[in-house]
């Protein structure tokens, strides 16, 4: 039996990713949204919130994981990153196993992760799809969110590997600088090619 086909779907922040994640999922190919499966793993009950809570105390509440007092904690120490890292990366990839054994008779499936070169993700996809928009756009867009600060953005895109690297780095770029028909032109026309 052939494996699928794994496309890595990546881009920093406020590119679209999630509006092309979509597209691909309408158009029948399974999408794991590595993002989503954090937010399940650290609601309400979630399997990850006893550990969070024991490395970060204070950093959860009836409702799981509270991202804002988590975020408090960890925000600018790289040590407390990577110790909530330890806890998140394994059962995330634990997931996405799951996930690719669930559709192993599919022709291709998409893993949807931000950080995707940034965590050494893309030496295991077989090909890598950057969503990506003029950076007027991308600050636009990010700094429309509830919540949203110039600090946290410039603090994300800190974190994320420049965007021209990532389409220099790129099998497909998929540009949502565009309407949303041409985006979704440019991914049925990538589907079609596979």
């Amino acid at each position: 039996m052939t494996k699928p086909k794994i496309i890595g779907l990546t881009g920093s922040i406020g590119m679209g990713k999630s509006t092309v994640a979509a597209m691909f999922a309408e158009a029948g190919i399974p999408v794991f949204d590595a993002d989503a499966e954090v937010r399940r793993m650290q609601g309400p009950g979630g399997e990850l919130v006893p550990a969070i809570e024991a490395a970060f105390p204070g950093s959860t509440g009836p409702d799981g994981v509270d991202r804002d007092r988590l975020g408090h904690q960890v925000f600018a120490d790289k040590a407390a990153l990577a110790r909530l890292e330890a806890i998140v990366h394994p059962a995330v990839a634990a997931r996405r196993a799951a996930f690719l054994e669930r559709h192993a008779d599919k022709r291709a499936v998409v893993f949807d992760i931000p950080l995707l070169f940034e965590r050494g993700g893309h030496e295991s996809v077989d090909m890598i799809v950057v969503v990506s928009a003029p950076e007027e756009v991308q600050r636009a867009r990010v700094l429309a969110r509830p919540g949203m600060t110039v600090d946290k953005f410039e603090h994300i895109y800190g974190l994320q590997l420049h965007d021209s690297e990532k389409r220099e780095r790129a099998d497909h770029v998929i540009d949502t600088g565009t309407s949303l028909e041409e985006t979704r032109a440019e991914v049925a026309a990538l589907i079609a090619s596979l």
